[in-house]
């Protein structure tokens, strides 16, 4: 999965900043760009992030609303996952990758990984993958 480009990540962010789904004229008057892109770029890149699963959409007149898929933890989570396929040895990057990590959020994992284990998930995410 590759990263989102420079345009599909501003509006990305303008979704999730959203607090109710919002049109492609609301994503384009919220971006913060200047000069904004036009209104049928805005469009048609926000329809690829609908077409990629990353918004979901309802008509609204003849607009469509639009919302986020999954939050940005998911997507950061996705990328994440995408990085250790690429290693060769998974479980090494995961460490060396974990190595880098502060105290507190070592403590962090070692909370959610405890509550995974109590909960007999094996897993803390909650994108509906399955675990490796």
């Amino acid at each position: 999965m590759p990263r989102f480009g420079e345009l599909e990540a501003a509006i990305m962010e303008v979704v999730w900043s959203a607090d109710k789904a919002i049109t492609v004229r609301e994503i384009r008057d919220r971006l913060a760009r200047d000069p904004a892109p036009a209104y049928n770029t805005v469009l048609t890149v926000t329809e690829i992030l609908y077409r990629k699963s990353w918004l979901v959409r309802e008509k609204h007149g003849k607009a469509f609303r639009y919302w986020p898929a999954a939050n940005r933890d998911d997507y950061t989570a996705r990328l994440m996952d995408e990085a250790l396929d690429s290693a060769e040895d998974r479980t090494a990057a995961l460490v060396h990758f974990m190595e880098t990590m502060t105290p507190e959020e070592m403590a962090e994992v070692r909370r959610a990984l405890n509550a995974a284990e109590k909960a007999g998930q094996g897993s803390v995410h909650t994108t509906g993958r399955s675990p490796r």
